[in-house]
């Protein structure tokens, strides 16, 4: 009778189970800091949707007319995605009369958007 022998090649995990209890006990509980972040991500992940944020780290304010030119896209469009935005709290927006403005919400969007492209850029 053969013994069959299990071999992995993978080497980005480990052979053995093994974990540190105080290490797990005390980063467990907070992980529900994260719970709704997601969102934010799932926000700017699509391709449109993060060439307005890019959009608007390069204008403080853009017209919603504006974004739909900058983008190829209708009117339409670019107002679903923009109030999408705003709905995450990523964006913000102002009316003149008929015409309707956005900008990122603060700093820290803006940050984030920065800091996403430069990290694609890296070599």
């Amino acid at each position: 009778m053969s013994e069959k022998v299990l071999t992995t090649t993978n080497t980005d995990t480990c052979d053995t189970f093994c974990y540190d209890e105080a290490l797990v006990q005390r980063v467990q509980p907070e992980m529900g800091n994260v719970d709704g972040v997601e969102l934010i991500f799932k926000a700017l992940s699509d391709a449109t949707r993060m060439k307005i944020a890019y959009a608007l780290t390069l204008e403080k304010e853009l017209c919603v007319c504006d974004v739909a030119n900058i983008i190829g896209s209708t009117t339409a469009t670019a107002s679903h995605h923009l109030r999408l935005l705003r709905n995450m709290k990523l964006a913000t927006y102002r009316k003149e009369g008929k015409l309707v403005f956005y900008a990122l919400a603060d700093d820290h969007v803006q940050q984030l958007v920065s800091i996403a492209l430069l990290h694609a850029n890296e070599g």
